[in-house]
């Protein structure tokens, strides 16, 4: 082929609505000279049989944020671009059944209004103003969004296409891509049409996204996190009374979803499709009698109808005229589900200048927004909002094909559920253990996972409601609550053990690590024998991430982080330091105890050589019970404490040993209590790329003297020299039976003036208490302001910038 291209900026693997979503923004971003492959026709994976709705909703910023996007680019895009569209904006009425959904109505709103997005709550009454078909008896409210919809998926995949072609882009059909090659500037994507030389990869092959995925394990890559669901939808005859309706009105009915049934029922043309998500489903393509096939373009499987009738006939009841008609088609084709429902967009773990941009489950409301965050990860390394949520090096070793396939048929038949912030979803469990489990288990751990890790969340006794029912709660109050108070209390009091496994360690060292770590952090490093916190920054000045720096020589060092961090970290490390300089992850070598409280050094005198008279912050090779140990001066619950980090061999005796001198087991929970009252930051909630360094409060991390320019310098310098527009802050709020979640809003005289961070109730200080980023002028000890808990407004008090236990580090340097 003549006009076949041999060498591209960026090759794109994959004809869907994403793949021409990030050609199409890569294009307006100003690199124009990308290929896009295409096996078949474009659209012929899940984009051709997709339902095509657009809704905005979510209780993820990011993805509310992705999603919200994609509306406005469609709202505008067929002009843009000169194709015709059939994009209806007909606006949607999610049901409630209860008062629990209530609230999570009223907290979506919340962020869907600091978006500028006019998303309102209804009462039963006014659903049937809206939608006079329905049937709202047992309704206790809805949410309406007036900015959902539906439309053509092949309409906006090739409007997208049309406008990348435009711009210069090349999209190249019938052509498989069949492998790929890395070479010292780049790669080479092999095709049945010939070699393709490129700067960047992207693997945007749906349902396909795995099997693509293992070209790039010899170069450092994994498993791509997947599974493939049967999704059904159908479509009924017109509706006599339908048509008449929208004769009338000159508009369609809004988009119905019954998310406590399941299901979505939306106007196509004058009849319905209802399309369920039962917990009756069906994963394809996940046995060996069951293998995908080379090629399933344009193909449906046959119907399975037995799997959703309950949801049929709870639909026809709520709006009975569905039961005045026939069902005209039914529709079942394979959709992506990543194991939390979530899609993949951004680097692919461990490769370089390889990213994805798969495994979309709603790839029609986010491929707009995706393309966007796609393009922003490529041409500029960042993206404008944290996008956290679905980066792909969110998931790590532990999501093999049966974890996968559990958690996606739980996340499919679970799809509309509410995640209440005490419960653990239980599929796909287990996967990765302490060394002390059993122990946890036997002391009446009620677990949690952590990155794969199990973990106690609290600390049941004889008696006490474990039930995941109890969980069904957005209120703090339950059956763990007296247990975190006591756990609490005796860290405070006495001593309390937290086995913590999974934190993120890399060992870091050779000629020049030091140099090479000064040029990456903003402030500055340890000596040789102690610890302290650094930051990383992006060009903008924004919080990457935070890492202990534990340093054991000149170049030696010792980096720990969240343990969801590790694959984050571990590519931030591994491309940013030189040559000679190495770095290993030993993150499942070892793990870790904290323990904590005024009485830890009594608890553990008898049994360590250390010397526990070193200061805070020190850090120290020992035996603690006969084993030998590496013991830290520092403590995330804000009292006298030390880390115990040991292999995981020797850490059942050291783990018996702490308790048997008096220590007690405490969880999470406590925990993250007891770090909120110590103002102690949470990795990708008060510290990620939303906000600047000194935005977050931490100035005392940058060290602007430094010779070494390290990443955001330049940006960092200019803030500091206009003042940061907003600052982080602590509040206290008169909060009543929930503490403030994420992204909660902050309201002063009628005005969203900031947002929550992170929010619990400490038990310490008596008192709820949220972390949150406020505009500057009003971050004043004293000011007061009003923090919206799921749709009710609480007095909040801004404290002084020091924490509200302990303010003076007293017990934390005893």
């Amino acid at each position: 082929m003549s006009d076949f291209p041999t060498r591209a900026r960026v090759v794109i693997i994959g004809g869907g609505v994403i793949g021409c979503s990030a050609l199409y923004h890569l294009a307006k971003k100003g690199w124009t000279d990308c290929v896009l492959l295409e096996k078949n026709e474009l659209t012929a994976g899940s984009t051709w049989h997709a339902a095509g709705n657009v809704p905005t909703f979510s209780t993820s910023w990011s993805i509310m944020n992705m999603q919200r996007y994609s509306t406005e680019l469609y709202a505008r895009l067929g002009e843009e671009v000169d194709y015709p569209m059939n994009y209806h904006q007909s606006g949607s009425i999610r049901l409630a059944h209860s008062p629990e959904r209530m609230q999570e109505f009223e907290r979506a709103a919340a962020m869907g209004r600091y978006q500028g997005m006019d998303i309102k709550i209804l009462t039963p009454d006014q659903v049937k103003e809206i939608y006079p078909f329905i049937e709202t008896h047992d309704l206790a409210g809805a949410l309406y969004d007036p900015n959902d919809g539906d439309i053509d998926p092949a309409q906006v995949t090739q409007a997208l296409a049309k406008g990348a072609r435009d711009m210069g882009q090349k999209i190249i059909r019938f052509c498989p891509a069949t492998g790929v090659t890395q070479t010292d500037d780049g790669w080479i994507v092999h095709t049945e049409k010939g070699d393709i030389a490129c700067d960047y990869v992207v693997n945007a092959a749906g349902y396909y996204a795995q099997r693509v995925g293992e070209w790039f394990k010899p170069y450092g890559g994994r498993t791509v996190p997947m599974m493939v669901m049967s999704h059904q939808y159908l479509l009924t005859e017109e509706i006599p009374e339908i048509e008449a309706w929208s004769k009338e009105t000159g508009k369609k009915l809004p988009l119905l979803r019954d998310v406590d049934v399941s299901y979505y029922l939306r106007q196509e043309k004058h009849g319905y499709n209802l399309g369920p998500y039962e917990p009756n489903c069906r994963a394809h393509w996940a046995t060996p009698d069951d293998p995908m096939p080379e090629d399933f373009s344009f193909q449906l499987w046959s119907d399975d109808l037995d799997r959703i009738e309950d949801i049929v006939t709870d639909a026809m009841e709520r709006v009975p005229l569905m039961a005045s008609t026939g069902v005209s088609r039914v529709i079942n084709g394979p959709i992506p589900y990543a194991p939390d429902g979530l899609p993949l967009i951004g680097p692919m773990p461990g490769v370089k200048n390889a990213f994805e941009a798969c495994v979309f489950t709603f790839g029609i409301a986010q491929g707009g927004g995706a393309g966007k965050v796609l393009a922003e990860w490529i041409v500029e390394g960042q993206t404008e909002w944290d996008m956290w949520a679905v980066d792909p090096r969110r998931y790590t070793d532990y999501t093999d094909a049966d974890y996968c396939v559990q958690k996606g048929m739980e996340v499919y038949g679970n799809e509309y559920a509410m995640h209440f912030p005490h419960h653990e979803w239980p599929a796909g469990r287990n996967k990765k253990l302490s060394p002390v489990h059993d122990r946890v288990i036997a002391l009446g751990g009620v677990m949690g996972a952590y990155n794969g890790w199990e973990r106690a969340n609290w600390f049941a006794q004889p008696g006490d409601d474990t039930s995941r029912e109890a969980t069904h709660t957005w209120g703090r109050s339950g059956p763990w609550q007296a247990r975190v108070k006591e756990e609490c209390e005796a860290v405070r009091d006495h001593c309390g053990v937290l086995d913590l496994p999974g934190f993120s360690r890399f060992e870091l060292g050779g000629d020049g690590a030091a140099e090479a770590l000064r040029g990456l952090v903003t402030g500055a490093l340890p000596k040789i024998g102690r610890m302290n916190l650094v930051y990383i920054a992006d060009p903008r000045g924004r919080i990457l991430t935070e890492m202990s720096c534990l340093r054991l020589g000149e170049d030696e060092f010792v980096m720990i982080t969240a343990a969801s961090a590790q694959w984050h970290d571990r590519d931030l490390l591994t491309a940013t330091m030189p040559d000679g300089v190495t770095v290993k992850d030993v993150t499942t070598t070892r793990d870790t105890l904290i323990v904590t409280g005024p009485k830890s050094r009594e608890v553990l005198a008898p049994l360590t050589d250390a010397d526990l008279s070193l200061g805070w912050l020190s850090h120290q090779v020992a035996t603690v019970a006969g084993q030998p140990a590496f013991v830290v001066r520092v403590s995330f619950a804000g009292e006298l404490g030390w880390e115990v980090h040991a292999l995981n061999a020797d850490m059942p005796a050291i783990y018996d040993a702490i308790l048997a001198a008096g220590a007690k087991p405490f969880g999470m929970y406590a925990l993250n209590s007891l770090r909120i009252e110590k103002g102690y930051r949470a990795w990708k909630g008060d510290l990620s790329t939303d906000y600047t360094v000194l935005q977050g409060g931490l100035e005392r991390f940058v060290k602007f003297d430094k010779p070494q320019d390290f990443p955001g310098k330049t940006a960092l310098l200019a803030e500091q020299e206009q003042a940061p527009s907003r600052r982080f802050v602590t509040l206290t709020v008169e909060a009543g039976a929930a503490d403030a979640p994420y992204m909660s809003c902050i309201w002063r005289d009628g005005d969203i003036v900031g947002e929550t961070t992170s929010g619990d109730w400490g038990y310490r200080v008596g008192c709820s208490i949220a972390l949150g980023m406020l505009r500057a002028d009003l971050a004043v000890p004293g000011t007061e302001l009003e923090v919206e808990i799921y749709g009710q407004r609480h007095r909040a008090v801004v404290q002084p910038d020091q924490p509200l236990w302990d303010p003076a580090n007293e017990r934390l340097r005893a």
